[in-house]
């Protein structure tokens, strides 16, 4: 029976080559009408025999990066239409349709890239409806090419002839360019990888911004590079060709496989094997970071660097070319994405900067994902993953979450969805705060919303809450761990009362001390401190951060072993003003914070009295790991508050191994017991897990497991970070709910 259907489809339909499949699809059941990108998603019309036929096969096939969120189906009359079914242009008005994110180039395109005949042959910016940069190089939504930074090139001849080829991939590509009419690098790929090749350091402009590239197996470039960019002892994450390659550096699993290949290729953080790779690449660390190419740049440099073999066999083939591949910018300072800036700061750097004759709308790092209980989980989501959104429990007014201080993040909501910015870092540089206010404003206008209400950390000194009164709309604070776990209850549609864990390494408490090891009542926009861990003293304050042995000093004269602490630092001229400050009550304010607790433990066992990067004491600590036991002597749980001074005791006739299995498996099994105790006093069987010790593998898995093992349900955050990078998710939930309470 002849029909009209009018179908107005949400979800990210918009830049990933979903017009161009509803109209094979439509064309190949002879449907007449039209598609089109509306500010919502996209508007289709189709008119024939078969319009149920269409509606049952159109969400069957989607092209890769699509997903369709919801259809509205009308029934419409019959119109006098033309024969063909078109794609039109996009409506302009006020936008409410997905950002696609960047992905990795796609196998089609691979094989253009290296086939002699393809007029995209060796062209380090081919791309199709299926694969490529989106976000960063889009300045607001509909996705047109006109709204991107490929709108200074006009297509070439060839290229206008297969955007307008229905039977061609790249019909309708935005962002379709080749080496006749689109951006070109500043250096050939021969010269690239003679840099790489003869032992030097190579800055190239990739898709989110510039990033540092040289031989992984070169101990001397390693060297050079820790010093050039001030990065003493943080972890570098490694780049190779395909799977068979990476699975010699490190465990691949099915998951881990299926994970590195993804169009979204983060850096995956999985177990070293032994693989021979210089200790340099990630100092006393038992994990690598791993990631696979994923721009045809990366593909080219690859290819020139193996000797530039034939064919594509040699795509899936091992071999032993490994690649440190790292962000391109000064210690602390965001990712360098502008060609000026990086000709000015990245040649102190690095011998050589490559450039691309594009605009990059907005900066973004690579994502960084590792696996907790078995499931990917993020310790930085950025390029591939952002601006995806995250579904909220219900609609909440327009809010702009501010986040904190460190691995800031900011979050915009628009309906029942929220947009989580990538992580912008600390902000304490003027280079970091000129990325955050550039963030907010590229979000809020791509987004094309002016927010409500702004939301910001309870502490009065963070930059965050400073510039909140900025946007002269009611705004909130919101409380650091009430924040972390309200993100982990957006996740999981948590809307009635749960308990909350969230450990980690500082947030500022009611009290105005620090707070970072706390059990929660958490119930919506209120919440109710159940207990803490006991708190250490902070000899120096925020001094402890760099120097974990202060803590290890700290806990030791909470033991009452002062002679001991003077012993055992013999080596540190300050530890006995040190154990002054705290005899005295002197600039040593208390924390309840987890994190200090992994400090003391990993300088009790002598693993890092000096961390030079955050997390670094807790990182070697897990790492000495080989398998978790419990002292169930080790903690004293006493008026709801945990105390594990039992536990640092043991640890001080441990050697570093002992100690590491003997403090995860004692903690893991104390903070279930306590929360156990508090699940049976309420009533709850949710639990709420969140703050950066949540990123610790090994406390993490032994965590779950025991909360399930005693019937409760632990809720473990998997579509952002558990650090602050999703404290803006949680503020935006909670300052929208206090809006809506008014």
């Amino acid at each position: 029976m002849m029909q009209r259907l009018q179908l107005k489809v949400f979800g990210l339909v918009q830049g990933v080559g979903f017009r161009p499949y509803v109209y094979r699809l439509a064309t190949a059941l002879h449907l007449s009408g039209f598609i089109k990108n509306d500010p919502y998603g996209v508007h289709i019309e189709i008119q024939g025999t078969e319009c149920s036929w269409f509606l049952s096969a159109l969400t069957k096939d989607l092209p890769p990066l699509a997903r369709i969120d919801s259809i509205v189906q009308k029934e419409m009359a019959l119109k006098k239409s033309k024969a063909l079914f078109e794609i039109c242009n996009s409506v302009s008005g006020i936008v409410s349709s997905k950002i696609p994110a960047d992905t990795a180039v796609c196998d089609d395109c691979l094989h253009d890239l290296f086939d002699q005949n393809s007029p995209f042959y060796h062209y380090p910016f081919l791309q199709c409806t299926h694969c490529g940069p989106r976000y960063s190089l889009i300045w607001k939504l509909p996705y047109d090419r006109k709204h991107t930074s490929l709108s200074i090139f006009e297509p070439c001849t060839n290229c206008s002839a297969l955007y307008n080829n229905p039977n061609d991939r790249r019909y309708h590509a935005e962002t379709i360019t080749c080496a006749q009419c689109g951006p070109n690098l500043s250096h050939s790929i021969a010269d690239m990888a003679t840099i790489i090749s003869q032992g030097q350091i190579l800055a190239l402009k990739s898709i989110g911004g510039y990033q540092l590239i040289c031989d992984a197996r070169n101990e001397n470039v390693l060297q050079r590079l820790r010093l050039n960019k001030a990065r003493l002892n943080k972890p570098f994450a490694l780049m190779v060709l395909n799977s068979a390659s990476a699975k010699q550096l490190v465990t691949c699993n099915k998951d881990a496989l299926q994970l590195l290949n993804s169009p979204q290729r983060p850096i995956v953080v999985l177990d070293k094997t032994d693989n021979g790779l210089l200790p340099q690449i990630a100092p006393g660390l038992n994990s690598l970071g791993v990631m696979l190419a994923y721009t045809p740049a990366h593909y080219l440099l690859f290819h020139a660097l193996l000797g530039s073999p034939t064919g594509d066999k040699w795509l899936q083939e091992k071999n032993n070319l490994v690649l440190v591949v790292t962000s391109a910018n000064n210690s602390d300072s965001p990712i360098i994405k502008d060609s000026d800036v990086a000709e000015k700061e990245l040649h102190s750097i690095a011998d050589c900067v490559v450039h691309y004759n594009r605009n990059i709308s907005t900066a973004i790092d690579d994502s960084v994902v590792q696996f907790i209980a078995e499931k990917p989980a993020f310790i930085r989501r950025a390029r591939g993953y952002v601006p995806n959104s995250i579904a909220l429990p219900y609609v909440i007014p327009t809010t702009l979450a501010l986040g904190g201080y460190l691995k800031n993040t900011v979050c915009v909501t628009r309906g029942n969805e929220a947009f989580v910015s990538q992580p912008v870092g600390s902000l304490n540089t003027a280079e970091s705060i000129a990325f955050y206010h550039n963030t907010i404003k590229h979000l809020l206008k791509t987004l094309n919303v002016q927010p409500d209400c702004v939301v910001h950390d309870k502490h009065p000194d963070f930059y965050s809450t400073e510039i909140a009164a900025q946007f002269r709309v009611p705004s909130f604070a919101i409380q650091h761990h009430h924040a972390h776990l309200a993100a982990c209850a957006v996740e999981h549609s948590i809307t009635t009362p749960a308990l909350g864990l969230a450990l980690d390494g500082f947030g500022l408490g009611d009290n105005g001390e620090s707070w970072g090891g706390e059990l929660m009542f958490y119930h919506s926009i209120n919440y109710n401190r159940l207990g803490s861990l006991q708190p250490l003293l902070q000899p120096g304050g925020d001094a402890v951060i760099k120097q974990p042995w202060r803590m290890a000093v700290s806990a030791l004269f909470s033991l009452g072993k002062k002679d001991l602490a003077l012993q055992r630092f013999s080596h540190r001229s300050q530890t006995a003003a040190i154990l002054s400050l705290l005899e005295n009550g002197i600039h040593s304010p208390s924390s309840s914070s987890c994190g200090r607790l992994f400090d003391a433990a990993s300088s009790l066992l002598g693993i890092c009295e000096h961390a030079d990067y955050e997390g670094q004491a807790a990182m070697m600590l897990e790492s000495c790991v080989s398998k978790i036991k419990c002292d169930s002597k080790g903690w004293i749980l006493e008026n709801q508050n945990l105390n594990m001074l039992p536990l640092l005791n043991r640890l001080l006739s441990c050697d570093p191994t002992e100690g590491a299995n003997l403090f995860h498996g004692t903690l893991a099994t104390a903070l279930v017991a306590w929360v156990e105790q508090a699940a049976l006093q309420h009533g709850l069987e949710q639990v709420l897990l969140s703050g950066g010790c949540f990123l610790n593998r090994v406390l993490s898995d032994a965590v779950i497991a025991g909360l399930k093992k005693k019937k409760l349900v632990p809720l473990y955050p998997r579509l952002y970070p558990p650090n602050d990078s999703g404290l803006s998710l949680g503020q935006a939930w909670l300052g929208g709910n206090k809006m809506m309470a008014r």
